[in-house]
């Protein structure tokens, strides 16, 4: 802990925690402020001006990212035979129905996603208290519940990640790696943020983005200024 805490001194004096940088300042200061061993997820936090407790101001939608999450998708298709290999071929790690909704009930969510064709959709929704606080519930709105399940398997796997506010107004989201380069984390941003903007809802009043802050696993968040970002 004492050295966690020695690295994080040593990172914030390498910039001013109150300073509001534009999104490719902030991009490029990101290798300087890891000090994981591993190569760790770049995300996002953005508190919107919305309340989440009305329905016409739920902020939801999905995005595929240009560069990709930098990270391998686990992926189950819940289907019958007649779509298995179709998953199968697309790249899915998991291929089934009734076998793994037995695991599932059993606690087994060892999957990052899951797509269903609508045909099953009726097995598959009796387990929505398991699936559902693990954000796993496929879902037609984001495209996990579509007949065509090699096409979703492989947008998945190429980036296309599903989010949503939660309950105090922020959407929490990973864009990519430490790894990536600066250039591509500015992408993956501005893809991301974009699509944000595009998602305002009408009832909305006032500042949409109130504050977007950009961090790696375990370092300080770097703010971002949103006028920093075309289309937004």
């Amino acid at each position: 802990m004492a050295r966690i805490s020695k690295n994080r001194k040593a990172v914030t004096a390498k910039f001013n925690l109150e300073k509001v940088y534009s999104l490719e300042e902030a991009t490029k200061m990101l290798k300087d402020i890891t000090f994981t061993k591993f190569d760790a997820s770049v995300d996002l936090d953005i508190r919107l001006g919305v309340d989440p407790k009305k329905s016409d101001q739920m902020v939801r939608g999905v995005v595929a990212l240009p560069h990709g999450l930098g990270k391998s998708v686990r992926v189950l298709v819940l289907c019958t035979p007649d779509k298995a290999q179709e998953a199968k071929d697309a790249g899915a790690e998991h291929v089934g129905l009734d076998d793994y909704i037995t695991k599932i009930e059993g606690g087994w969510t060892d999957i990052d996603v899951i797509i269903c064709t609508p045909t099953v959709m009726a097995k598959v929704g009796r387990l929505g208290k398991v699936l559902g606080p693990r954000g796993l519930m496929p879902n037609p709105k984001s495209g996990t519940v579509t007949l065509e399940v090699g096409k979703a398997v492989k947008e998945v796997k190429a980036g296309k990640i599903d989010f949503k506010i939660d309950k105090t107004g922020i959407i929490h989201v990973g864009i990519g790696k430490a790894s990536f380069s600066p250039d591509k984390l500015k992408d993956n941003a501005a893809e991301m943020l974009q699509t944000i903007a595009k998602l305002k809802p009408a009832s909305a009043k006032g500042t949409y983005f109130k504050s977007i802050a950009i961090s790696t696993t375990m370092s300080p968040g770097i703010k971002v200024d949103a006028s920093s970002i075309a289309g937004i």
